[in-house]
Parts: structure tokens; C-alpha cells; sequence
């Protein structure tokens, strides 16, 4: 099958609610409240959920010479490349709905976009070609309860390689990368570049995410196939391959068994809970540069919206006394579907500090988030975040006195949770 060029979705200021007025890039009219995945979403959000909603309708009503529902496709690489494309230089109001308080893009808000070009991608390429319906579960949107479910199974990892200023025009390049049985990888890569190529060089790249999908038959719960993947490049063999392997440690730490501590490791376990004892059996002598995990957290209920990033950054800011600044986040694995609209309980904390790089102290937070539906007395995780944050150099400049303390824990299970994170 020959390959399509890539797509450039450009992006335009909007109102927070899409019913106050209609996209001025969209000539569709208003949806109704069911088929918006919340009132409050960013603009790319917005205009991806146009791009999906005119699939679902194709879908509705497909081609006449569509392949048949058991046949599969082959695509490549550059078949499922779009590009969103921010022009803060010139549009004032766009640049004012991303802007953070330090003149730079805020990373929340842009997790969101990244999550639903994703699913986008997913949905556009390699969902099978069929005149049946599929609903799609996302970081921050969810579909149609229909025959086919494709649900982000987990995020690799979220790395910011520069800070991102919100004057500068921005760039996402995003594409599969790997394709299993089931299972969809995708790369997206955020650019930008004083140069008027943002393009132009490896340094342009400010940050990197990788997103894995799974398709589900939603009646029987077991894997869907989907669409073949063909890589044609030596850049695209090789990221494949990448994945690939990525695919291979994951299945391999799922079918694994928790580890039994080694001499070595009972000793790390042993010294993380010494200082913590001393917090509880005799804290007028504990030393006051460090504090005990239990007092670093923090906690929100709220009805579901994409809020875990906000959190976490208010409890390193907490902590820290000083403004954070984001570095990455781990592997998160999704392990149960959210509904916008769901009733999700946050708790937040400071799991650990790394103190051996004075001009680069880390605070590393953890971010649980259950899924309480107080009607039946339940309460589930969903989600595990973490995030490592550092503190700004402007603002630690300002602050010659500025010191992060140590969090010790003050249990074995803690202690436990902590080496654990450590050893990923």
C-alpha cells in the first residue's frame, strides 16, 4: 500500500467550553454532551476529537471496497506520521491557554495533547478496517461501550530534554513505531527551535514520550489483532527493534516473581529504616534536615480530568519551598480503564530525595490514583505515576541558604517500596 504524506494538524485558540463556540479550524457543528470527552479540555484535544468523531462516521458507513473484515493491513511507519503544529508566536490567546506561571508550557496540559494524538494516531491506522463500532480509552477521553476497545496500556516513559518556552512555535511529531499482535507503540517527539527549521537538529527535540495501546474485544476481554507494521528506513528498523525489546522486558517483568532481598540489600534496607525509627521511638533527637515519608503526602479527590501531573507538582513545590521543575516520568501502566466523569481519589508523596548532586538535587513523587465509587463501597487503583522534578536553578539562585531534606521511611514496607524504585 503506498504511503500517505504526513499530516500537519495546524492548532487555533478556542474558549474552554466547546459549546461556547466552534473551533474556527472546524466547520462541524455542535456535538451533543455525550460525544464531548469534557468541557474543559486544550485546544489540540479539541481538534483531535473532530479528526476522531469523522472516523467513527466512516466507520458508520465504510466504502464499498473496503477490505473484508477478517483481512489485515500492512502500513508503514510514515502511513501514521501527523505533526501538531502550536503557532505561540502569533496567536496570543493559544499562547495564553498553555502559558505557565514561568513563561513556559505547561507539562500537564501538554500530557494531554500528547495522549490524545496518540490515540488518534491509534485509532486512524490500525483499529481493523470494519462497519462495527469500537470505543476508545484514553489518558484523558473515552468513547463508545461498543464491540472494540483499544485502551492506553502504558506510557514508557515521559522525558523533558529542555525547557519548552510558550512564545516560541512548538512542534509534535508523532508515529507508530511497533506493532504486536495486539499491541501498538508510538513515538512522539516534541520540537522546538528559534531556527525557522525546527527541525534542524537533535538539540531541537525538548521532549520524548512513547505510548502503548492494546485492542480488546470488549465482549470476551481477549486481544484483537490489528494492523501489520513494515518499517522501511534504517531510523524506522531500528526503532522497531528497540521497541521490540522493550516489548520483551515488560512481558518478562510480568511474568516474574518478587525477588527475594540479598545480604546487600537487607543492609540498604536495614540503613533506610534507621534514621525513620529514631523519627518515631525518639524524634526531639531525629536530625531536622531529614523527614519521614508519611509527612511529605498529599491528597485530592476529584471527578476524573487528567490532574496527576498538577499534583505531583504541588507536592514537590510543598516540599522543596522552592519552584520545581519537571524531568521525566517513569513507565506507567494503566491497569484500570478511567471514565471521564469517574470519582478518582489522588494521593501524592515524596517517596525519595537524591542529595549527591548538589546542583541537581532530584525529588522523586509518587502518585496513586484510585477509583472510588462510594454507591458500592469500592475503591481501586488505577493508576501509578512518578515523577522526578529538580528545583529551578533561577530560583534556587535566589536562595544561597537552600537545602532539600532527606525522606527517610519509617516502616519496612516503605522502606521495601523504596528500593524497589530505586532498583527500576
Amino acid at each position: 500500500m503506498k504511503s500517505s504524506s504526513p499530516k500537519c494538524i495546524p492548532v487555533v485558540s478556542t474558549f474552554a467550553s466547546p459549546f461556547d463556540v466552534t473551533p474556527p479550524s472546524s466547520d462541524s457543528t455542535r456535538k451533543p454532551l455525550s460525544l464531548w470527552p469534557g468541557m474543559y479540555h486544550s485546544p489540540v484535544t479539541i481538534a483531535l476529537w473532530e479528526a476522531r468523531s469523522k472516523i467513527f462516521e466512516s466507520l458508520l458507513d465504510p466504502p464499498k471496497d473496503a477490505p473484508p473484515q477478517s483481512e489485515l493491513l500492512t502500513r508503514t511507519p510514515s502511513h501514521s506520521r501527523t505533526t501538531i503544529f502550536y503557532p505561540f508566536s502569533t496567536d496570543y490567546i493559544l499562547r495564553e491557554q498553555y502559558r505557565d506561571p514561568w513563561n513556559e508550557v505547561r507539562i500537564g496540559i501538554l500530557l494531554e495533547d500528547l495522549d490524545a494524538l496518540a490515540g488518534t494516531i491509534s485509532v486512524k491506522v490500525y483499529m481493523l478496517r470494519s462497519d462495527r463500532n469500537f470505543f476508545f480509552i484514553g489518558f484523558v477521553d473515552y468513547l463508545f461501550w461498543c464491540e472494540f476497545s483499544l485502551v492506553t496500556a502504558s506510557v514508557d516513559k515521559i522525558v523533558l530534554k529542555k525547557p519548552i518556552s510558550v512564545d516560541t512555535d512548538l512542534k509534535i511529531v508523532a508515529s507508530v513505531i511497533w506493532v504486536g499482535r495486539s499491541s501498538i507503540e508510538i513515538q512522539l517527539e516534541v520540537i522546538q527551535s528559534e531556527l525557522e527549521d525546527v527541525d534542524a537538529s537533535p538539540e531541537s527535540v525538548a521532549l520524548t514520550a512513547n505510548f502503548i495501546f492494546v485492542a480488546r474485544d470488549s465482549k470476551t476481554g481477549k486481544a484483537a489483532p490489528i494492523n501489520r507494521l513494515s518499517p522501511e528506513t534504517e531510523l524506522e528498523k531500528l526503532l522497531f527493534e528497540e521497541a521490540e525489546a522493550r516489548n520483551n522486558l515488560r512481558k518478562k517483568k510480568r511474568g516474574g516473581e518478587r525477588k527475594e532481598l540479598e545480604h546487600g540489600e537487607y543492609n540498604k534496607l536495614g540503613g533506610l529504616l534507621a534514621e525513620g525509627r529514631i523519627f518515631s521511638d525518639m524524634p526531639a533527637l531525629a536530625d531536622r534536615n531529614s523527614i519521614l515519608l508519611k509527612d511529605t503526602r498529599l491528597e485530592n479527590s476529584l471527578i476524573c480530568q487528567p490532574q496527576a501531573f498538577e499534583l505531583a507538582f504541588s507536592t514537590a513545590y510543598t516540599f522543596a519551598g522552592l519552584v520545581p521543575y519537571f524531568l521525566e516520568v517513569d513507565h506507567v501502566d494503566f491497569l484500570r480503564p478511567v471514565d471521564v466523569g469517574d470519582f478518582l481519589r489522588f494521593k501524592s508523596c515524596v517517596l525519595y530525595t537524591q542529595l549527591d548532586k548538589v546542583d541537581c538535587p532530584l525529588i522523586n513523587i509518587e502518585v496513586v490514583a484510585h477509583v472510588t465509587s462510594p454507591e458500592i463501597r469500592s475503591s481501586e487503583v488505577s493508576n501509578t505515576f512518578y515523577f522526578k522534578f529538580t528545583v529551578r536553578p533561577e530560583a534556587k539562585a535566589r536562595n544561597n541558604g537552600f537545602k532539600l531534606r532527606n525522606v527517610v521511611p519509617a516502616t519496612e514496607e516503605e522502606a521495601r517500596h523504596i528500593l524497589d524504585r530505586m532498583d527500576a
